[in-house]
């Protein structure tokens, strides 16, 4: 694991320890976003034959500062909703991200699309919380479970009616993965030790997912070439957020990006 994923784990769980002083397993039942009806992250992701764009809501990284200053996480899913995009990641770490369980609450009631809850998840506490805030689906990072811990999670969202996005970034993350309970998969294509970008890689560790697995391509993707290599290799979707968040209107950028997809698989593929 890189350093800088075991300061945001260790941060998050010094932070838990507090959190669940505040609010008890139990008190998430009261929550109103615990009894939305789920929608199906899955199914949405792979219902089309042209790649889906996931578009993340997202201001701030640890290697990056603050992406979007004028920072409205309300107004920018709406857009997302409105330019075409499957599904809205939003990411709620604060200590690193300057994300907020909030801003995932407040786009749940605004939203007709799937809402993936992007953090660092460590504890069945964190999947519970992800459905009470209105989420249907939790981003569960391979690199920073051990043991158990990974297949735990795992239940943990089944039990709670949340779709899983399991992400690795290496050959030995995929080792660890159990595909009889793993039907989403996400590979980042950002080397986390020099965090170059590397697409190709990404690729050809998803494909190495069972047939019937639904696939997520992560980080660093921009363009319409981006996108139509993806569909032609057979990946569902693209996570993206930073590029979305440095344009004027993120929603503008969503339309664009898929209509340059479609242009590029066109000229290439077809």
């Amino acid at each position: 694991m890189s350093n800088i994923l075991e300061q945001i784990t260790a941060q998050t769980a010094y932070d838990l320890v507090k959190r669940k002083k505040q609010v008890s397993f139990a008190d998430f039942n009261s929550f109103e976003g615990f009894e939305k009806k789920h929608l199906s992250f899955k199914s949405t992701l792979s219902g089309t034959d042209s790649i889906s764009i996931i578009a993340e809501v997202k201001k701030a990284s640890p290697s990056k500062g603050v992406i979007r200053p004028d920072f409205d996480p309300v107004d920018i899913a709406l857009r997302y909703e409105e330019a075409g995009a499957a599904a809205i990641s939003v990411l709620t770490d604060k200590p690193f991200f300057k994300g907020d369980l909030d801003y995932l609450e407040a786009i749940s009631k605004r939203t007709q699309l799937p809402l993936l809850r992007k953090d660092f998840i460590i504890d069945p506490y964190q999947v519970k919380e992800t459905r009470a805030y209105g989420a249907d689906a939790v981003l569960i990072i391979v690199a920073i479970t051990e043991g158990k811990q990974l297949d735990e999670l795992i239940h943990a969202a089944k039990e709670f009616g949340l779709d899983a996005l399991v992400e690795c970034y290496d050959q030995n993350d995929l080792d660890r993965i159990n595909f009889d309970i793993v039907d989403i998969l996400g590979v980042n294509n950002r080397d986390l030790k020099n965090f170059e970008v590397d697409v190709h890689r990404g690729i050809s560790l998803l494909k190495k997912a069972p047939k019937g697995t639904v696939l997520v391509s992560e980080s660093g993707l921009s363009t319409g070439e981006d996108m139509a290599l993806l569909q032609k290799e057979g990946i569902h979707s693209a996570l993206i957020g930073e590029y979305f968040m440095r344009q004027k209107d993120p929603g503008k950028a969503v339309r664009g990006l898929l209509e340059n997809a479609k242009v590029e698989f066109k000229k290439q593929y077809s």
